[in-house]
């Protein structure tokens, strides 16, 4: 085992309790020079946590904490107090740059727990929270945690060091993308955003790409498989051309259409991305017009694209406009780029477009106005509440007097 490193990753063990654990703990204590420590792929009990984490308060060079799924078949009521324990270990530790806590399921409870690391140690980098079923309030949680420490980093005069937040797979939704997209904006500093799989749709979708205008050194964005439509991606390609630094971009399964790509083509075609070397469109009911929009950016700005992949499109394997992709990436000697396309579908016709379009449209303004009418509920309940509480504290009041009135007598 390296002196900086002490691992335990994959062996599938069942830890309860600090006997179980004291073997690990006696070569923690040994490792002076300790900077990472990877617990991934075992399965940790409270009292196992809470002595591991004194364990590991002692190492002032903690540089990564791997703790990725190291809950497997524990019950969501043991996981806050674990969590609790090694936040407490870490909050202080000034070379700590990356937690990863991915492939937990502990849900809104688990982000509970950290908003005291996440607030106080504000030295951390890379903040990886993938797959832990967060939900919309755990996202607002998380949300308001990452603005906490912005605004304390402001206090200070101190910049922000977050660099990376990767967290896919957690149903996020519209209900807290905004949130998110808000404390990105704060911070300003991020290179790295990974969304995929959250369910996200229009509102919040725009909510992101207005947010991540705020991080001009972006390099890579994934928010594969949320549903972006025409009206995300006219807010994304309204965003594109403020990151410079931009490499890698996964739209894959977003819903794009065809006019949406060919809004995204052109914003590419100005040239203020051309450090591109990834691209993902796949699934996003491109058409021919759409492909060779692209095709006339690549052609022309896109010379560091070195992987594309625009499989399940509408359009076929042999089309003039899968040519003209391959002509262009051929240009800049990357003619090997374009990925397979053994899944393409067949093209739409117009009219199916604009009833597709239509029916996403209709869709859009019945869950706005079921949003509206939920808004106004909750404002109805609260003022009945308000109210009613009025109510019962004048009724209480009333009896207080006429109480005084007749001992008096």
């Amino acid at each position: 085992m390296s002196t900086t490193t002490f691992t335990i990753e994959g062996r599938g063990l069942k830890l309860q309790t600090a006997d179980d654990v004291k073997e690990f703990i006696d070569t923690i204590s040994s490792m002076d020079a300790l900077e990472n420590v990877i617990l991934s792929g075992n399965t940790f009990g409270v009292e196992a946590c809470r002595a591991l984490a004194a364990a590991l308060a002692k190492k002032p060079l903690l540089k990564v904490a791997n703790f990725s799924d190291i809950f497997t078949g524990r019950l969501k009521s043991e996981i806050p107090d674990c969590l609790v324990a090694f936040g407490e270990a870490l909050k202080d530790k000034e070379h700590l740059v990356e937690l990863n806590l991915s492939d937990n399921a502990f849900g809104a409870a688990g982000v509970i727990p950290l908003v005291e690391f996440l607030t106080t140690n504000r030295n951390l980098q890379v903040l990886k929270l993938n797959n832990n079923g967060l939900g919309i309030t755990g996202g607002k949680v998380l949300a308001e945690a990452l603005m906490t420490a912005h605004e304390k980093n402001v206090a200070e005069g101190k910049k922000s060091s977050l660099r990376v937040v990767i967290a896919g797979r957690n149903r996020l939704e519209n209900g807290s993308a905004p949130d998110l997209a808000k404390a990105f904006a704060a911070h300003g500093t991020l290179t790295h955003v990974a969304m995929p799989q959250n369910g996200i749709r229009m509102e919040g979708i725009e909510a992101l790409a207005a947010g991540l205008t705020n991080c001009p050194g972006l390099e890579i964005l994934d928010l594969q498989d949320n549903t972006f439509t025409v009206r995300g991606c006219r807010a994304f390609a309204t965003a594109l051309p403020t990151w410079p630094e931009l490499k890698r971009l996964n739209f894959g399964e977003c819903l794009l259409s065809n006019k949406g790509t060919m809004l995204l083509s052109r914003a590419l075609a100005l040239g203020k991305n051309l450090k591109i070397e990834s691209l993902d469109f796949t699934y996003g009911e491109m058409k021919e017009d759409g492909v060779l929009e692209l095709a006339a950016a690549i052609s022309e700005h896109l010379t560091n694209l070195t992987t594309l992949e625009l499989n399940g499109n509408q359009v076929e394997e042999d089309s003039a406009a899968i040519d003209a992709i391959r002509d262009a990436l051929a240009k800049h000697d990357h003619g090997e780029a374009l990925g397979e396309l053994d899944d393409m579908e067949e093209p739409e016709s117009e009219e199916e477009e604009e009833e597709e379009e239509e029916e996403e449209e209709e869709k859009e303004e019945k869950e706005e106005k079921e949003e509206e009418e939920e808004e106004e509920k909750e404002e109805k309940e609260e003022k009945e509440e308000k109210e009613e509480k009025e109510k019962e504290e004048k009724t209480a009041d009333d009896e207080l007097a006429d109480l005084a009135s007749k001992l008096k007598v």
